[in-house]
């Protein structure tokens, strides 16, 4: 399946991985081997360093892939997904303030069910609270949480202008038949 979504449809995005850094260990074991042959002090460990340096890409390969799949954060003008998780923004009644730091009660989203298939909101990111429109409250999440708050913000008070603009030209229309 090719997403056919033009760039400029996407408002934020957090990848929640990047492919850089499969390379991270196999550039230090060149590193290293590099030294053993400039420095000659002993034998040159060559299958030793090749094996770690496809060990450590391996699995820092599986560790991208779950992070990409499990832990990017995509916002459009009609979805926000997180993970594997996508929830569309006429969902979304409001974006619940911040929670300050100075309080001493927790608020009542930050125990509610943060999006995608984790069992909490991942590890460096930080919550935001989310009323949705059956009442429910959930957790959407980011590494950037404030730039996600202000697009989401910015999204659903964009859509809730269109809708309300979309009434009244209906109503209108209603009226000029009339």
């Amino acid at each position: 399946m090719t997403d056919t979504r033009a760039p400029a449809d996407v408002r934020f995005a957090e990848p929640g991985a990047r492919w850089r850094a499969v390379a991270y260990g196999p550039l230090i074991c060149l590193i290293v081997l590099i030294l053993e042959l400039v420095l000659g002090h002993g034998p040159v460990h060559w299958f030793g360093l090749i094996f770690c340096a496809a060990l450590l890409a391996g699995f820092v390969s599986l560790q991208v892939v779950a992070g990409k799949r499990h832990v990017s954060v995509e916002l459009t003008d009609t979805s926000l997904r997180e993970g594997a998780e996508t929830l569309e923004l006429s969902r979304i009644a409001a974006v619940l303030p911040e929670h300050d730091d100075e309080s001493w009660d927790d608020d009542d989203w930050q125990s509610a069910r943060a999006l995608g298939e984790l069992a909490g909101v991942p590890r460096r990111r930080k919550g935001i609270g989310l009323k949705l429109r059956d009442g429910g409250l959930v957790q959407a999440w980011a590494r950037d949480h404030r730039r996600l708050r202000a697009e989401l913000t910015a999204a659903i008070e964009g859509r809730a202008a269109g809708e309300q603009a979309a009434e009244d030209q209906a109503s209108d229309d209603e009226e000029g038949t009339r």
